[in-house]
């Protein structure tokens, strides 16, 4: 049997790292992951979706969906749902090659 890595089954279904479709992935990836770790946050701080929500005066199935990967969010509201929700603090860093 012929194992092959993630990055190789990446490369043969979405393409490399640089085309269209393999850049959506990992954008797609990169917001998924945004979504779990303020899920995990908010879970460790013991308050709900709907607390959250309310900090940030916001409706709970904003946070869900944010949560959840299914909405966009802007940076403003990453700032406020980090900041004057979570009580943290948003460090965002840009890669040019």
């Amino acid at each position: 049997m012929d194992t092959k890595s993630w990055s190789d089954i990446k490369d043969t279904v979405y393409g490399k790292t640089g085309t269209l479709r393999r850049d959506e992935l990992d954008r797609d990836f990169e917001s998924l992951k945004i979504g779990l770790q303020l899920k995990k946050v908010r879970e460790e701080k013991k308050l709900t979706q709907l607390q959250l929500a309310e900090i940030i005066q916001k409706k709970r199935e904003f946070i869900s969906r944010i949560e959840n990967n299914s909405s966009n969010l802007t940076l403003k509201t990453l700032f406020e749902i980090v900041e004057k929700g979570l009580g943290g603090r948003v460090n965002i860093q840009i890669e040019i090659n």
